[in-house]
């Protein structure tokens, strides 16, 4: 993670540039630096043994190299054992940003006093400006309170034992799994209706509210994932199994209906306009369907829609995307595409007589078995 200006690139084993990332990118990839299992939280871990203090720097260029003063060069090779030992002197510990390599000890650090702090200890000042400084991670060791805060920009986070951010993670991902149920149902629903041509506006938004809930439920696990680093690994595992197949389900229901609201902004627009729709917001369907681009008020909700057809060619099985998006510019909406036959189908450029016939039975069997799943 570096200030703006410097090149781009990533290590496995210190913090990527922070080149046209968002804050959260940045803090997220800084805990994947500290996370258990790397080398820098062993070294943090030994330092917190020890019952000694530390402030480390994550980075160096010529702004760190102007607030430090005294100290002693040494570009060695980082390693846990060596920040422990470091630490045991006054003054701060500056490594690259990679944190392969130790490139100053005992350094003082002189910020500008003039930047803002909400910290009172001295070295919990100096990381916090020294950090808005910069923009380079600082991270901070408490001697008396036995905490690591890392301190990056504006933001302050305080590391945590993986018991905790476990405990935390385990919740959620029983909340994770409840709405993933619901969102199998309603999207259940959704595909029922649209084989029907009985879907309204509030079928759509009510699957696109539970997509984005799960997907935000499935981001903070994520964020824990990256926290907890090797302990992690069972939780990536129950995550992935969880999420899969959402993200795709996400943009194609919103495909499937972006054209009937008339919508002038792109897909992508959209998507974003929905991450970052608030908590109050999300679940109020009417705020949803305004996003979406319907038109809301009244009875707008129980409005006729009819869905392009994307999600559920994408459910046929080794159907190219290049194919489905074909079939959709020609037939237009999902009740021609199911009403077409064989000799129509043939008719899309890149669809034979076998292709034509998989679409046709895919189709069919995806009628029948949402109409099942609905009524019995």
């Amino acid at each position: 993670m570096t200030p703006t200006g410097s090149g781009a690139g990533a290590s496995a084993r210190g913090v990527p540039v922070a080149t046209e990332r968002s804050p959260e990118e940045l803090l997220r990839a800084t805990l994947a630096a500290v996370a258990p299992g790397t080398e820098l939280r062993d070294g943090l871990e030994r330092i917190l043994r020890g019952r000694t203090g530390a402030l480390i720097v994550l980075g160096f260029d010529k702004t760190v190299d102007s607030l430090s003063t005294g100290g002693f060069s040494l570009d060695v090779e980082f390693s846990a054992t060596r920040l422990r030992e470091l630490a045991k002197m006054d003054g701060a510990i500056v490594c690259d940003r990679e944190c392969g390599r130790i490139l100053r000890a005992a350094v003082q650090l002189v910020p500008d006093s003039s930047i803002e702090t909400s910290e009172s200890g001295t070295r919990h000042r100096t990381a916090e400006r020294v950090a808005k400084q910069t923009g380079f991670p600082v991270i901070s060791v408490s001697q008396s309170m036995r905490i690591v805060a890392v301190y990056l920009n504006s933001r302050r986070y305080v590391l945590e034992g993986s018991d905790a951010i476990l405990g935390r993670a385990n919740q959620a991902l029983a909340t994770l799994e409840r709405y993933r149920a619901r969102l199998d149902e309603v999207t259940g629903t959704l595909s029922a209706l649209e084989i029907e041509d009985l879907v309204t506006v509030r079928d759509v938004s009510a699957v696109v509210q539970r997509i984005e809930m799960v997907r935000r439920i499935a981001d903070e696990i994520a964020g824990y994932v990256v926290e907890l680093g090797v302990d992690g690994r069972l939780l990536s595992l129950q995550l992935d199994e969880l999420v899969g197949g959402v993200s795709p389900d996400r943009e194609l229901v919103v495909r499937d209906y972006l054209e009937s609201t008339r919508h002038e902004g792109p897909l992508e627009q959209v998507l974003a306009d929905l991450a970052d729709l608030g908590s109050t917001d999300l679940v109020d369907l009417t705020q949803v369907a305004r996003v979406l681009g319907f038109s809301v008020g009244g009875d707008s909700l129980d409005s006729a829609v009819s869905p392009r057809g994307f999600r559920l060619l994408h459910r046929i099985p080794r159907l190219p995307g290049a194919i489905v998006e074909r079939l959709v510019d020609q037939f237009g909406d999902l009740q021609k595409l199911l009403a077409a036959g064989i000799d129509d189908l043939m008719t899309v450029d890149g669809v034979g007589e076998q292709r034509a016939r998989a679409v046709r039975e895919g189709l069919s069997r995806l009628a029948e078995s949402s109409i099942l799943e609905r009524y019995v």
